[in-house]
This record gives structure tokens, C-alpha cells and sequence, in this order.
């Protein structure tokens, strides 16, 4: 009983502190400050560094010395060299999830995402969350529909390295990436053919990647 509360304790820690780095509160490059994450969580000492020891394992936090651990900071070659990956491996999930999503998860989607474009278009703010959400739930939902735990769990990995990359939001890409989504919801139904989504996740994550290079060059 006693290994399992411990288990519990260094999941909530972990869990508590990667909603941290998502959400930006420890930002790229931040040195983690163990006495501080401690009092600020309520955590104690042993589930906090448990925690730590896991995001490091995953590639989220940076060893540099002994005692100096920072939040993963990417530079623009391993931004592209991280999506070149995920293109690989997402294009592939996606092939594989068509026809494996329920319908009603789908149209759900797609009728969030629609409502976030109908706002955008009457000048309504669309939330960054929900945005972040949606593109969330359907990267996942597809990685999972895959049918394979390792492929889901390194696109997790993969995608979290991406969403903590040092840069502000692109309102700019927020039409196009609607689109991307609708087409990829499109592509996944079970009248599709696994080429149709494949390409379509293609031209979703090039998308992305041009986006940010080209923003970064004009910087």
C-alpha cells in the first residue's frame, strides 16, 4: 500500500508540474527551483524528485550539472528536426485510424472547431485554450486510433517538446489550421481511404513547419 501512494503522490507531482510547462508558468529555459516547486504544490521532497527524474527521462527537463535542471529549451533545428518526426510517424497514425474513430467523436469535433471559426469571423475571441484543446484531442485521438501504445505514447512525447517551443502564438495560422483539421476529420471517416489522411496530416504538420520557419527567418 505504501509503494502505491508513493506512486500516486509522484504521478499528481508529475502531472501538476507538466501543467506547468505546458502552460508556459515554467517557461523554456527555466531553472527548476526544487524548494519553490515544493512549496508552491504542496508536494513533498521524494514525489517531487520522482517527478523531476520523469520529465527528464521524456526529454522536458535539461540536466546540466548536478544541481542545475532546466525546462527544455529548443532551438529552430530541433523544432524542425522534431516535427520532421512527427510528420513520419503521424501521417502513418493517421492512415491507420481510418475508420476507427466513432462518427459522433468527429462530428463533435468538427462542429467545435467550426464554432471556433464562425467567432474568429465575427470578431469573437476564440480562447487559446479551446484552440490548444481541440488540436489536442484530435492529434491524440488519431495517435491512439492507431492502434499501437508506443506510437501514441512517443507522439505525446513529441508533441509536448513542440507546444513548449520558445514562441509566441501565430494568430495568423489560426484559419489554416482549422482547415487542416476539418480536412483531416474528413479524411478519417470510414468511406476514406488511408492515403486521403495520410496526405492529409502531410499537409497539416508541413504547414506548421513552414509557418514557423519563415517567421523565425523574418525575425
Amino acid at each position: 500500500m505504501a509503494n502505491q501512494a508513493e506512486t500516486r503522490l509522484a504521478e499528481d507531482a508529475y502531472n501538476r508540474i507538466l501543467a506547468h510547462i505546458m502552460s508556459g508558468k515554467l517557461a523554456a529555459g527555466t531553472v527548476i527551483q526544487e524548494k519553490v516547486l515544493v512549496e508552491e504544490l504542496g508536494l513533498s521532497r521524494t514525489p517531487m524528485r520522482d517527478a523531476l527524474l520523469i520529465l527528464e527521462g521524456e526529454g522536458l527537463l535539461v540536466r546540466e550539472s548536478r544541481r542545475v535542471v532546466r525546462v527544455l529549451s529548443m532551438d529552430l533545428s530541433h523544432y524542425v528536426e522534431n516535427l520532421a518526426i512527427r510528420r513520419l510517424l503521424e501521417c502513418e497514425a493517421a492512415a491507420l485510424a481510418v475508420g476507427r474513430i466513432p462518427e459522433d467523436s468527429l462530428d463533435r469535433m468538427k462542429a467545435e472547431i467550426e464554432t471556433l471559426m464562425s467567432n474568429h469571423e465575427a470578431r469573437m475571441p476564440a480562447g487559446r485554450d479551446a484552440v490548444r484543446r481541440i488540436d489536442e484531442e484530435l492529434h491524440r485521438t488519431i495517435a491512439e486510433a492507431a492502434g499501437n501504445r508506443q506510437l501514441a505514447d512517443i507522439v505525446a512525447g513529441l508533441r509536448r517538446k513542440t507546444h513548449i517551443f520558445d514562441l509566441k502564438n501565430m494568430p495568423e495560422r489560426f484559419l489554416e489550421t482549422c482547415r487542416e483539421h476539418l480536412a483531416l476529420i474528413e479524411a478519417l471517416r470510414p468511406d476514406s481511404e488511408p492515403e486521403v489522411a495520410r496526405q492529409a496530416m502531410y499537409r497539416h504538420i508541413n504547414a506548421i513547419r513552414e509557418s514557423i520557419v519563415r517567421r523565425l527567418l523574418q525575425n
